[in-house]
């Protein structure tokens, strides 16, 4: 529209002679400016001057459409690793713990505990009950234990489910007939254990708040645990036992 107004301006102030074919919109500003019979007039010439066409013109040189193409040639390479067509690496595998047997075995002697080995198929480490007690300390936590008991312990390490364990620190052995008492440990006593299962502990809900502060944070926390059966309490006197188990039948002829 503004070009046939600005060519309808021309027409009447006479500038441009009337062309008896009609030109396209394309066209008539194309040549608006060749086909003039006689020079414009200085009205037209100073409006020119003000008002010059717009032209739009391509300011990329030679050395940029070289790094044009410079980066099309990265892209196409990379192409190919993102849908990886090239890539044939394999995962990159874990580091190792780090830590040697000797030192896995110091940790856990700290601990408390040492992993004899995992339990056969054939065995049958289970006995009846004795009456035996035992109180070992396996980290920080102490246990009164006796033979076909299971406690929950804080997560064991290097030691996996059905794994013979061997519990070495002993503070205590009790039974009917005598008490020992260790300083503090007790050398020559050993309480054997089987692991059973690894566990979570029910989940304990810590409750943070300012009050005036709006400051209110919930966080929940499930401690691993480690279920442990108790199969054998070794280094106290168990003949007793035994003389009871056949005293028992000859005190009850006696009764009846």
């Amino acid at each position: 529209m503004a070009t046939r107004r600005s060519l309808l301006r021309l027409l009447t102030r006479g500038l441009v002679p009337h062309a008896p074919q009609p030109l396209a919109p394309a066209s008539i500003a194309a040549r608006t400016l060749t086909s003039l019979p006689r020079p414009l007039a200085p009205r037209a010439a100073a409006s020119l001057r003000l008002f010059p066409p717009r032209c739009h013109f391509a300011t990329r040189s030679s050395d940029d459409e070289g790094d044009d193409e410079e980066h099309y040639e990265d892209e196409e390479d990379g192409s190919g690793d993102e849908w990886g067509e090239d890539d044939e690496e394999t995962p990159a595998a874990k580091p190792p713990s780090g830590k040697t047997e000797e030192e896995k075995l110091a940790e856990a002697n700290e601990i408390g505990y040492k992993v004899v080995g995992p339990l056969g198929a054939d065995e049958k480490p289970f006995k009846p009950y004795e009456p035996v007690f035992a109180v070992v300390q396996i980290g920080s936590h102490q246990f009164k234990v006796s033979n076909g008991d299971s406690i929950f312990t804080e997560r064991l390490k290097f030691c996996d489910v059905n794994d013979k364990l061997v519990l070495n620190r002993v503070l205590m052995l009790g039974s009917q007939a005598q008490t020992i008492i260790g300083r503090p440990i007790l050398t020559d006593a050993t309480v054997h254990a089987v692991v059973e299962e690894h566990a979570l502990d029910a989940k304990v809900i810590i409750f943070k708040k300012k009050r005036r502060k709006n400051y209110r944070r919930t966080r929940g926390h499930r401690q691993e645990l480690t279920k442990l059966r108790i199969t054998n309490i070794e280094g106290i006197d168990k003949s007793f036992i035994q003389q009871e188990g056949t005293d028992k039948p000859e005190s009850a002829a006696v009764a009846a």
